[in-house]
């Protein structure tokens, strides 16, 4: 089976540092949702793993986070792409819980629930902490530039074989010809 796991906010949609509270406020960045589509014609199964502590801050509430996935969802079949799985971590980081990156418990639950390994699995972040998690378990941190990408690039301390790229468009089409 191939997979492909994607973090959200700063890889699939533009990030906000007041956080995504609204279908509103959820914009894809420019290309994203075709290289999603690109990578399902593929034969790619597209996984979303994405850390989303505004429930756990009280800033948004389930039926918010679903109606923001809705929309992601809706948007995506317009251009022939879909997710087939996303796992989120509703918690803050001061529950300090297995399942928030860079923790690996939301990669392990997508190893269990898609009966794989994930060893070279493609994980496609913006933060370090989704290039920790993807290490942690044997991915392939992919490391894009949009989001916090270009602040995380600086920061260095990547995983070691970490694969760089200027959004999720470019990646997509590495990952498609490396299969």
């Amino acid at each position: 089976m191939k997979l492909v796991i994607l973090d959200r906010d700063g890889v699939i949609n533009f990030d906000s540092d007041n956080f995504i509270k609204s279908p509103d406020e959820w914009k894809p960045i420019p290309g994203s949702l075709e290289a999603i589509a690109r990578l399902n014609q593929a034969g790619f199964r597209v996984v979303v793993a994405t850390n989303q502590s505004g429930i756990g801050r009280g800033l948004f509430d389930m039926a918010m986070l679903n109606s923001i996935h809705d929309k992601l969802y809706r948007s995506l079949a317009q251009v022939g792409g879909r997710i087939d799985a996303l796992f989120y971590c509703p918690h803050s980081a001061d529950l300090n819980c297995q399942c928030r990156k860079p923790r690996a418990g939301m990669f392990e639950e997508i190893g269990r629930r898609f009966n794989t390994a994930l060893t070279a699995v493609p994980s496609i972040g913006d933060a370090l902490r989704d290039l920790q998690a993807s290490a942690t378990v044997g991915a392939q941190p992919i490391l894009v530039l949009t989001g916090k990408g270009e602040k995380t690039q600086k920061t260095g301390g990547l995983p070691k074989g970490t694969l760089i790229f200027p959004d999720l468009a470019a990646a997509a089409k590495q990952v498609i010809q490396s299969a």
